[in-house]
C-alpha cells in the first residue's frame, strides 16, 4: 500500500444509478487501469465532538471544513496499520495528512495525544484534538472500492464506491463489517481525484450518460439518516 502522508486534488463526486455505472464501465472499460489498491474494502472511523460539531459543520458547506478518520483496508487484526487522516476541504481543493501506525496506537493516539510527536503531521493531529477537545469514535463506515487510474492521465484517479454500510454503535474494525446501507437500488458513488483538467472524450462520455457532480458526504448523509 502507498506510504503517501500528502495529498492535495480536487475531488469531484458523481452518484451514479445502476445503469449509469454499467454504462460507464462499458464505455471506458479500456481505459481504466486498476491502480495499487485495485478492489479492495474499505474501513473507516469518523471521530467527532460529543456533539458532532465537526459533522454538523460539514453538512452547512462551508468554505473551509475539516475532519478526522481511521482508515484500513480489508478486514483486520489489532496488529495490522492503519491511517490517521486529517483531510480538509477549502474552496473545492482537498488537502489530506495522514499517518500510517498500528490500529490501537492510532486509537490512543487520539484518546491520549502524545506530548511531543516525532513528526510535523504527527503534531497537526494533536492540534487538532487539543482545538476540539475529546474526540469520541462517532461513525463507522465501509464500502467495497474499485479504484482506477486513467490510461496516459496517471494524475487522474477514478474510484467507484459500492455497497456503502454505515454504523454508529459497536464502532470497531473487529466486528463484522456490517451496517446500514446508505445508498438504495444499486448506486454507486464515483469520485474523481486530480489537479488537471479532464480529457474531452472522458467529459463527453459523463455528459451522454448525463452524469453530474454531486454534492455528497458518507459520514454526512449518515448522520442525517442517525437522526432522521
Amino acid at each position: 500500500m502507498s506510504d503517501i502522508r500528502i495529498f492535495k486534488r480536487q475531488e469531484k463526486k458523481y452518484l451514479l444509478t445502476k445503469e449509469q455505472y454499467e454504462l460507464f464501465a462499458k464505455r471506458m472499460g479500456g481505459e481504466l487501469v486498476p491502480d495499487e489498491y485495485g478492489k479492495c474494502l474499505i474501513q473507516n472511523i469518523y471521530y467527532d465532538t460529543e456533539d458532532y460539531r465537526l459533522v454538523r459543520e460539514s453538512n452547512d458547506k462551508p468554505i473551509y471544513k475539516e475532519k478526522l478518520r481511521l482508515r484500513c483496508y480489508n478486514e483486520v487484526t489489532p496488529a495490522d496499520k492503519a491511517y490517521l487522516e486529517l483531510k480538509r476541504k477549502y474552496k473545492g481543493t482537498v488537502y489530506k495528512r495522514r499517518e500510517r501506525m498500528n490500529i490501537v496506537e492510532a486509537m490512543d493516539f487520539i484518546e491520549n495525544p502524545p506530548e511531543n510527536p516525532d513528526t510535523q503531521i504527527g503534531r497537526e493531529l494533536v492540534w487538532f484534538t487539543h482545538y476540539y477537545g475529546r474526540l469520541k469514535p462517532a461513525m463507522y463506515l465501509n464500502y467495497e472500492r474499485l479504484a482506477y487510474l486513467l490510461k496516459n492521465h496517471s494524475d487522474v484517479r477514478i474510484t467507484f464506491d459500492y455497497d456503502i454500510k454505515w454504523r454508529a454503535e459497536n464502532i470497531s474494525f473487529f466486528e463484522e463489517p456490517y451496517g446500514n446501507p446508505l445508498l438504495e437500488n444499486g448506486e454507486v458513488l464515483m469520485e474523481i481525484k486530480t489537479m488537471g483538467a479532464l480529457p474531452i472524450p472522458f467529459i463527453r462520455v459523463m455528459e451522454e450518460l448525463l452524469i453530474y457532480p454531486a454534492s455528497y458526504s458518507k459520514y454526512g448523509t449518515a448522520y442525517k439518516l442517525l437522526n432522521a
